[in-house]
């Protein structure tokens, strides 16, 4: 199992029983099988043809021997069972017939919907309306206009013509007035009755297509139930549950189709022991997915079944020996060398509880508490300061407030920059709707500070030292690839927009200085930068 040693990825999630976190690695090895397979479907026209998610499974037989397996997500060429390919999870059979009549019912409404939104009434009742609204406008402006009229004869009728017939010739001008208003009460009446029964059949028809969505919306509901209802995976442990079972909150659609899944429950079932495991996408990129490019488990579909997959599976986890990183430590606060990939604290998932944090607890007593007094990124490596009491941490918390440590980090930036040194002020935003993306903003953001300095120019690529004087998230990242910063991205970092085929963010914490908390003396750390 050494080739575990150099994994890029793990899939993992926490057993349902004992709690334990389990892992399954993707390393070099299996990434480099998937790129040979990679090339084999890029030969394949009906393959390249259309962009999907592809996957293998490196595993050992009971004989020892090691073999390969791939699956694909959804259907390949419109097929669930394909030679050479692992199949489908079992249980779609099941409801098979189901499925057709659920799906031909479907298709009807979708065509009665049509029907009904193309209905001749609506047409008609909208050039009627238009032709009756303009009769009344041509009709409201002769009336204002004979208004206007009969109120300039009053006026020289008054000045002109004795009482009596005065009294005659206004009676003859309310008349007239009388007679308007008629001729307009019986022209909106006339509209009313051509409109109503029109107006009748639309609001039937809209009524009719409420219910049809209702009952679209259901059967789609009652499908997916049933199906994830059939759907039955097995574990490591011989243990067998629906996906209604596992995800009992909900299901995304497509839940099951995934590679990893699908491959999982094949060696469960066939008493074979999974190495290391990779998936890929390979054809034409998507919105999010980019040809060539390896992928984790989904958030949504897959992650949530992890644990139960895995479950029985001897864990890879290197929690035990996470000791090993730690490169300083006394009675109140302890420091480690954070490796790349590995969260600073525990989420607020069950699948992101694996951290810094969670892996050295045990190392302490009991009562003794353990927290982190700043972060580092996900991706990023490097030293972290962990507290081990609390008048510990809010001393320690309000050096970092306070700007008074000192922290260097260095970078490979992809690409080649032409300034050596300088400083750069950029106020950054994150747009709450996107989290944990940091952008630039002049009106919302917060002051962000960063000085710089290059150490070497490596071909295409420029080794940089960063010294941050504020704090903020994802900051080096944000200021080194914004086109007012640097103008070039962090080697690895994915989320602003390299695309270079590295398997790893290549920013380190590579240096802390800070005042010890309890004893006052000056404390200076340095890590070994790995790349």
């Amino acid at each position: 199992m050494g080739d575990n040693l150099s994994a890029n990825y793990w899939y993992e999630g926490y057993c349902l029983q004992s709690g334990e976190l389990l892992r399954l690695p993707r390393t070099a090895l299996v990434e480099a099988i998937a790129r040979g397979l990679m090339a084999e479907l890029a030969d394949d026209e009906l393959h390249s043809r259309e962009g999907k998610m592809y996957g293998i499974l490196l595993v050992e037989t009971r004989t020892g021997e090691r073999r390969v397996l791939k699956a694909f997500s959804g259907l390949l060429n419109g097929e669930s069972v394909v030679d050479g390919w692992v199949p489908p999870i079992p249980g779609r059979e099941k409801v098979a017939l189901d499925e057709v009549r659920t799906l031909a019912e479907l298709d009807a409404i979708k065509q009665e919907l049509i029907t009904l939104n193309q209905l001749p009434e609506r047409k008609k009742y909208e050039a009627v309306a238009l032709e009756f609204d303009q009769q009344l406008q041509a009709m409201s402006d002769r009336h204002r206009q004979r208004k206007y009229q009969r109120q300039q004869q009053r006026q020289l009728l008054s000045a002109t013509l004795s009482p009596a017939a005065i009294t005659a010739a206004l009676q003859q001008l309310d008349e007239e007035s009388r007679q308007d208003g008629m001729e307009s009460r019986r022209l909106k009446q006339e509209r009313d009755m051509v409109l109503q029964p029109l107006e009748e059949a639309i609001a039937t028809a809209n009524a009719r297509i409420q219910y049809l969505k209702q009952k679209r919306k259901s059967l789609s509901r009652q499908l997916q139930a049933q199906m994830h209802a059939a759907y039955t995976l097995m574990n490591f442990l011989g243990q067998s549950a629906s996906l209604q079972q596992l995800m009992p909150s909900g299901l995304p659609t497509g839940t099951g189709d995934c590679c990893a899944p699908k491959l999982l429950h094949y060696a469960a079932t066939h008493g074979l022991k999974p190495l290391a495991m990779a998936e890929f996408w390979c054809g034409s990129s998507s919105q999010d997915k980019v040809q060539g490019e390896f992928y984790g488990a989904c958030e949504e579909r897959c992650q949530p079944l992890m644990g139960f997959l895995l479950s029985g599976l001897k864990s890879h986890s290197s929690t035990l020996d996470f000791g090993s990183h730690v490169i300083y430590e006394d009675e109140w606060l302890m420091a480690v060398n954070k490796p790349a990939g590995l969260l600073s604290v525990p989420g607020r998932y069950l699948d992101s509880q694996d951290s810094v944090v969670s892996r050295l607890r045990h190392l302490l007593p009991d009562e003794k508490m353990l927290a982190a007094v700043h972060r580092l990124d996900q991706d990023t490596s490097g030293i972290l300061l962990l507290a081990k009491d609390s008048q510990t941490y809010r001393q320690l918390n309000q050096q970092f407030q306070h700007r008074q440590v000192y922290k260097v980090y260095e970078a490979i930036l992809a690409g080649v920059i032409s300034t050596d040194a300088g400083i750069i002020d950029l106020p950054l935003w994150g747009d709450p709707q996107n989290r944990p993306y940091q952008q630039v903003d002049w009106q919302h953001g917060k002051p962000s500070v960063t000085e710089y300095r290059a150490i070497a120019r490596e071909g295409y690529y420029t080794r940089i030292e960063f010294v941050p004087l504020t704090g903020r998230t994802h900051q080096l990242r944000v200021h080194a690839a914004d086109a007012q910063g640097l103008g070039v991205v962090i080697l690895g970092d994915r989320f602003y927009g390299c695309t270079a085929g590295v398997t790893r963010l290549h920013l380190h914490a590579r240096e802390l200085r800070f005042q010890h908390p309890h004893s006052e003396e000056t404390i200076q750390l340095q890590v070994e930068t790995p790349f």
